[in-house]
């Protein structure tokens, strides 16, 4: 599929310029076997000492398929259990890259979300560019500049390097768990609240937006959608609908120069969890966590819409970041870092009488959002978790987590905006 990356290079109408580092992307069925030539054809070829990067589950997939295409390359396989985007897992590659002993100077990140997000930083961290092949459509991560990642206890985005390059076989990724098909689903599904923070944020604040990265999200939300049906029945053309949409978002993110495009208050839901501090670690992936935080951002929006139509909402002046539940509810380091993250509070530079005359848009944006039970269908026809309980987690902490969340960047979100709203108990929005 061609994702025509020279049409969306240089100036643009919203007055900035997008950067793509990517330099080429190719989605096919059979792209694997092809590997040497597209490394061979790109700015890589004069690159000899490759490292391949996986770990014990995607060695199995491609990465000795990989091996094999490149027989003088190092295989640095790391243990599948319990490895993470975290500092323990950026250790643990640098320190495999140093004990096999060679100058890399190209890596291959074969496998999904964990491995590239590790690749991409210690690449990035040692100035090594890196080729990406994905081995299930399930995060939309891919070619990001940034890694997110679990930094000692806190989730950030931390600046890596993009891929110059994506091969992405749809014959290997529609051989994927389907489980991790499901959460490639929901992470896209994502980007309805995440494109609708961001235009709540340019409407209240005057954030800069672009229409024409908002078009590449809801193109990519339009291919996911017409990629349902054939998922399940393994249809390799929607698997590369899927894989499409995750790479277009990606390229979306990879424009803006962050991940605004792609991650709103339904991805701080997901990181809050990940964090582990009002809930126990849970078995599941973060696509899973992401849909079911979409799913309570849209009951809290749609809430919230109704409450306005109804005149049950006033707007109060800002009364600064709420130290008393951080300190509460958080582990004293990451409340810290909460407070430094929010500081300064974007909320304080919001004039209450300009918001509220604003508050009828607000409302008619929540309503181009898909209903709450239209999330629901979705998710369930993706066979993706809709519902707390079901990644693990007491539906108990829905009010916390709607409270929390917003503190997890210093992004505005309608969550966040939501504090400086006095809604009346019949517009109750948690």
């Amino acid at each position: 599929m061609d994702f025509h990356l020279n049409t969306l290079k240089g100036a643009c109408s919203c007055g900035q310029e997008h950067p793509i580092y990517v330099e080429d992307i190719i989605l096919e069925a059979g792209c694997l076997n092809r590997l040497p030539e597209i490394i061979g054809n790109s700015s890589l070829a004069e690159r000899k000492i490759y490292g391949i990067v996986c770990d014990t589950n995607t060695y199995g997939v491609c990465g000795k398929r990989v091996s094999e295409l490149f027989p003088d390359a190092s295989v640095v396989c790391m243990p599948a259990e319990n490895l993470h985007a975290d500092e323990k897992g950026v250790a643990l590659l640098e320190s495999m890259l140093q004990d096999a002993g060679r100058p890399f100077d190209l890596l291959l990140a074969v496998g999904s979300g964990t491995v590239h997000d590790l690749t991409r930083y210690v690449g990035y961290q040692k100035e090594i560019p890196f080729v990406s092949v994905p081995t299930a459509a399930s995060v939309d991560g891919f070619v990001s500049t940034v890694a997110a990642m679990t930094w000692y206890g806190f989730k950030k985005s931390l600046i890596a390097a993009s891929p110059v390059l994506v091969v992405a076989d749809s014959e290997i990724i529609s051989r994927a768990p389907y489980r991790l098909t499901a959460s490639g689903v929901s992470d896209l599904l994502g980007k309805y609240t995440a494109l609708l923070d961001w235009k709540i944020a340019h409407l209240v604040m005057g954030e800069h937006i672009c229409e024409r990265i908002c078009q590449l999200e809801e193109e990519a939300l339009l291919a996911v959608r017409e990629s349902l049906s054939g998922l399940k029945d393994g249809q390799t053309g929607a698997y590369e609908r899927l894989m499409y949409a995750l790479l277009l978002s990606g390229i979306a993110m990879q424009m803006m120069g962050n991940s605004r495009p792609a991650s709103g208050a339904e991805h701080h839901f997901s990181h809050l969890w990940e964090m582990h501090v009002i809930n126990e670690p849970i078995d599941a992936y973060h696509g899973e966590k992401v849909g079911v935080g979409l799913l309570n951002c849209c009951t809290i929006y749609y809430s919230l819409a109704d409450a306005i139509e109804n005149n049950r909402v006033r707007i109060r002046p800002s009364s600064g970041i709420e130290t008393d539940l951080l300190d509460r509810c958080l582990p004293k380091e990451l409340a810290d870092d909460m407070k430094k993250e929010n500081t300064p509070y974007p909320l304080d530079a919001i004039d209450p009488a300009q918001l509220e005359a604003k508050l009828p848009v607000i409302a008619e944006l929540i309503r181009t959002l898909p209903t709450p039970e239209e999330v629901y269908n979705l998710l369930r026809e993706a066979g993706a978790p809709a519902l707390m309980e079901e990644i693990g987690l007491d539906s108990k902490l829905t009010a916390l987590s709607a409270a929390l969340a917003p503190y997890i960047r210093s992004r505005l979100t309608l969550l966040k905006l939501t504090k400086l709203f006095d809604i009346d108990k019949k517009g109750n929005i948690i």
